[in-house]
């Protein structure tokens, strides 16, 4: 698994914050980019999901998430759909082919990449869909899996 270090520059997403099982982000995902549809924005990058916590360590129904879309244009929030500048960020970042389920293998490799190679992870797990679903076999699907880190 190639592991390397990049930084991601600031852009504009629409977001929704949400608690609950993961089961729930196609639906999620299909309401922010209906509403990014719906106000004439441009997407500008492939859908990601910031992930708070793990069912390693709550139950589904405690999970936190956002799932989040880039987009170029000017919008106002509305319902659950939100919208804020994420800063730009250095990041160690790998891809991972198969199922999205299997990413927890790569989120551990890259937690143990940045502790033995002097990196501070400083933010939540980030999941960036390369892949459509609905035209991707499973074991074909391919996401980048970044944390956001500083060198010690």
């Amino acid at each position: 698994m190639k592991i390397e270090e990049k930084k991601i520059g600031e852009r504009q997403v629409a977001y929704i914050t949400y608690k609950g099982p993961y089961d729930e982000i196609p639906t999620l995902m299909g309401e922010v980019v209906g509403f990014i549809m719906a106000k004439g924005l441009q997407m500008i990058g492939p859908p990601f999901g910031v992930y708070f916590n793990s069912p390693q360590e709550v139950p589904v129904e405690e999970l936190m998430y956002e799932v989040a879309m880039p987009f170029a244009g000017e919008a106002e929030e509305e319902g659950r759909v939100k919208i804020k500048i994420v800063p730009a960020q250095l990041v160690l970042s790998t891809i991972h082919k198969g199922p999205y389920s299997e990413c927890g293998m790569a989120i551990g490799a890259i937690a143990e990449y940045a502790y033995k190679n002097s990196y501070e992870i400083i933010g939540p797990p980030m999941e960036t869909y390369l892949s459509d679903p609905n035209e991707t076999p499973e074991s074909e699907l391919l996401t980048e899996i970044c944390f956001p880190v500083m060198k010690k």
